[in-house]
């Protein structure tokens, strides 16, 4: 069985103070229903749970029902951190879970064939995210905005989600997470950490994450001409 866990509890603070992105509209659709319908339409995937705000549970579950999201397992309530939200989402997973795919709702250009793209890797290799290779210059800085170097950008990728692993690699993951008290920004970080192989899935489509306003109007570019 392959689960999927859409995390759309974030705070969205670069939208300003109340704004919650997930439910922000996005041409006829809510942000976050553009990734629930990818979901939904990707044949590799047999349910899901959607992590949002508390205060959000009653509209989640409203859309939900409007836009017929028959795979939808759960909706529980996020968590302070990213890895706390993934971890909720965990909790509610069907026990013959094998895969586990984490995306996050503010991505809404995910297509069901990415999706299925990283199943696939993760059914292989143990883990699959989707990337891109990056090809601006890029500086590291130390202090202030001072360069203090240049990195070689023939070895370096954007890591975005969706994000699949094998559910006994993830739980692992988690595990260690707990123990260590870590911080992480995306779940292959935590398999990463345990030595684990993490393949990337290289991607030419737009498959940017919601954080401006300025966003939401390229992305409603993106969507509306599929």
């Amino acid at each position: 069985m392959v689960t999927a866990i859409i995390v759309a509890a974030g705070k969205s603070e670069r939208m300003g103070a109340g704004t919650d992105k997930a439910f922000l509209s996005l041409g006829p659709k809510p942000v976050v229903a553009w990734s629930l319908l990818a979901f939904e339409r990707c044949t590799d995937v047999d349910q899901i749970v959607l992590v949002v705000r508390k205060e959000q549970q009653i509209a989640a579950k409203a859309l939900v029902r409007m836009f017929g999201i028959s795979k939808l397992r759960a909706i529980v309530s996020g968590g302070k951190e990213r890895q706390d939200s993934v971890r909720a989402g965990m909790k509610e997973m069907d026990s013959d879970t094998r895969i586990v795919v984490v995306h996050d709702g503010a991505r809404p250009c995910v297509t069901p064939e990415t999706i299925a793209e990283v199943v696939k890797i993760a059914r292989r290799s143990g883990a699959g995210v989707v990337g891109r290779r990056i090809f601006d210059t890029v500086k590291y800085v130390e202090k202030g905005n001072t360069v203090t170097r240049t990195e070689d950008r023939t070895k370096l990728w954007a890591v975005q989600t969706p994000q699949a692993f094998q559910a006994s690699l993830l739980r692992r993951a988690y595990a260690e997470l707990a123990k260590s008290g870590a911080v992480v920004t995306d779940d292959a970080s935590a398999v990463e950490a345990l030595g684990e192989m993490v393949k990337i899935y290289e991607t030419h489509q737009p498959n940017l994450k919601i954080t401006t306003v300025e966003d939401l109007q390229i992305a409603s570019a993106v969507v509306l001409k599929r």
